[in-house]
């Protein structure tokens, strides 16, 4: 059943857009099950031929095996690193977005507004002008470095 399933995701990656995060998630995550299916199936096949035939060695398998394994290390760290790409790029779209909510009445505005259309409230995101840290808005000393906020300048 996951071997359909798994079969169908990968008939349909095609018609996924190749860039999408989603789908190097998933494509990256594919790779690294079949690679440790291919290094389980080896394993076992290292076992069965030691049992049978009595603890010699097999060095085409070994071999194999190494190169899956290799293989599966590469896969892994793909798939990590898909990973944090898409940690970031969904970071990066959380502060572009942030951008456009009105700190002080939560409204949604359009893209470009510098003033809230609702209560108008200047939008961005209120920066320490010591260490750059985000400080919510009427904050009158910076949570990371303590410095007194006199202004609220250093928007984003």
């Amino acid at each position: 059943m996951s071997d359909l399933f798994g079969g169908l995701m990968k008939g349909l990656s095609g018609f996924m857009p190749q860039d999408d995060p989603d789908v190097k998630l998933m494509m990256a995550g594919s790779e690294v099950s079949d690679l440790q299916k291919q290094e389980a199936e080896l394993y076992a096949q290292i076992g069965r031929q030691t049992l049978a035939e009595g603890c010699v060695q097999y060095p085409e398998l070994e071999n194999k095996l190494r190169l899956v394994q290799e293989n599966l290390s590469a896969a892994q760290a793909k798939l990590q690193s898909v990973q944090s790409e898409k940690e970031a790029k969904e970071a990066a779209q959380r502060a572009e977005d942030e951008k456009s909510i009105c700190p002080s009445c939560g409204n949604v505005n359009p893209d470009g507004v510098k003033f809230c259309r609702e209560c108008g409230a200047k939008l961005g995101a209120v920066l320490c002008s010591r260490c750059g840290a985000p400080l919510p808005p009427s904050t009158r000393f910076c949570g990371e470095c303590g410095k007194k906020q006199e202004e609220q300048h250093g928007f984003i």
